[in-house]
């Protein structure tokens, strides 16, 4: 049993080393507990986001992250989830919030993961309140350490 990680990059700039995207994925896996499981992650560029966040979604915008996760089969079988990111929707979130792009895509890819894992948050003010996004700012404040 092992974490599987894939990293893709289609036509855009990301900020971040796919070996650095992919062990920050495998770090949110072991604070789980997860030894078993099969991500792919592939940064898009905004306008395949929006037409993603349309078909799958019923949401006719750009977003930062959507993730998949698809149910596992026995008790031991793996984590299996995709997860999509636009890193040009990533700077603009960056700015917005005073944080450095790398530290951003950090944290888009630890709250993918965190859905792929089951993990939710409600829509809206609550968001930030959530123990998801507790969790996630955990992490992302763990893996920005090393």
């Amino acid at each position: 049993m092992s974490a599987q990680v894939a990293v893709a990059v289609e036509g855009v700039r990301v900020s971040v080393a796919r070996a650095r995207v992919a062990g920050v994925a495998r770090a949110v896996l072991r604070s789980a507990r997860v030894t078993n499981a099969m991500l792919s992650i592939t940064f898009v560029s905004s306008r395949v986001m929006r037409r993603m966040n349309r078909e799958h979604l019923g949401r006719d915008h750009s977003t930062d992250v959507i993730a998949f996760g698809f149910r596992r089969v026995g008790r031991h079988g793996p984590v299996v989830g995709d997860i999509y990111l636009a890193p040009d929707v990533a700077r603009r979130s960056a700015a917005a919030n005073g944080v450095s792009v790398r530290e951003e895509l950090v944290r888009l890819v630890v709250h993918g993961t965190l859905h792929v894992l089951g993990r939710d948050h409600p829509e809206g003010e609550g968001r930030t309140r959530s123990a998801m996004w507790r969790e996630q700012e955990r992490l992302v404040r763990r893996v920005m350490r090393t």
